[in-house]
């Protein structure tokens, strides 16, 4: 009988380390991530970090150094997720870890849970922090009906066509479109959106969500401006709604 694949969140964001793991995190959850003895995450020094903050509250169930941790991540190739997987299939319990947020959304790891499920093995997802959910929470935009789209093109010409279609889709389907984008750009990000979509267009924009410095500020386009929140390197979640 096979064992249990565990969808285990991990907080958002980058946290003083000497604070304890936050509440965002269930007690629940910390107990369930705790007994594990193997994990499948998309970096193992930072998964052995988690672990160590986890261990400060919930007694682990081996020494970090000493829990098996396997790597997925953008390069894995389908054919290695098999060998992922075989640890669970043949008993023993599994936990897919989130770099940030939850497992599988804007994350490393759906390919994996498909396969597990097309093997057979219990996909059990468990309660953490998803940046793309608190961000659609607080924007006061339409949370019946929304898109989350990943990143958007890099180079200028095509993020502004994108960016053009998500606003005319918005318009035509009253849904919030949502993206997210590398911190380094996010300033690039909304110029492209104050000089490519009507003023009139709703945007919110969500940065640090869960951290000290969160902070969700939503207004029409027209009357975004740089100054209005600071958002070099920051971690950001875009929201728009266009009327």
């Amino acid at each position: 009988m096979s064992g249990i694949l565990y969808l285990i969140p991990n907080t958002l964001g980058k946290r003083d380390e000497s604070d304890p793991l936050p509440d965002v995190i269930p007690a629940g959850v910390q107990q369930i991530a705790a007994r594990l003895d193997y994990l499948v995450a998309e970096n193992a020094k930072t998964a052995r970090a988690f672990l160590k903050k986890l261990g400060e509250t919930c007694p682990l169930a081996r020494p970090v150094q000493q829990i098996e941790i396997r790597e997925l991540n953008v390069n894995t190739r389908d054919d290695a997720l098999a060998a992922l997987l075989a640890p669970i299939r043949a008993g023993r319990d599994g936990g897919l870890l989130s770099e940030a947020g939850v497992p599988a959304v804007a994350d490393p790891g759906a390919n994996l849970v498909r396969l597990a499920h097309a093997r057979g093995v219990r996909v059990r997802p468990l309660v953490g922090p998803s940046s793309i959910l608190l961000a659609v929470m607080g924007s006061g935009l339409n949370g019946q009906s929304f898109a989350f789209n990943g990143y958007l093109p890099v180079d200028a010409g095509e993020r502004a066509q994108r960016l053009r279609e998500l606003e005319q889709l918005s318009r035509k389907a009253h849904q919030t479109q949502v993206w997210i984008e590398t911190p380094y750009r996010n300033g690039q990000l909304l110029e492209a959106l104050r000089q490519h979509c009507a003023g009139t267009t709703m945007l919110s924009i969500a940065v640090d969500l869960t951290l000290p410095g969160e902070t969700i500020v939503t207004l029409p386009i027209a009357e975004w401006r740089p100054e209005r929140l600071a958002l070099h390197k920051r971690p950001a979640i875009f929201s728009l709604l266009a009327g």
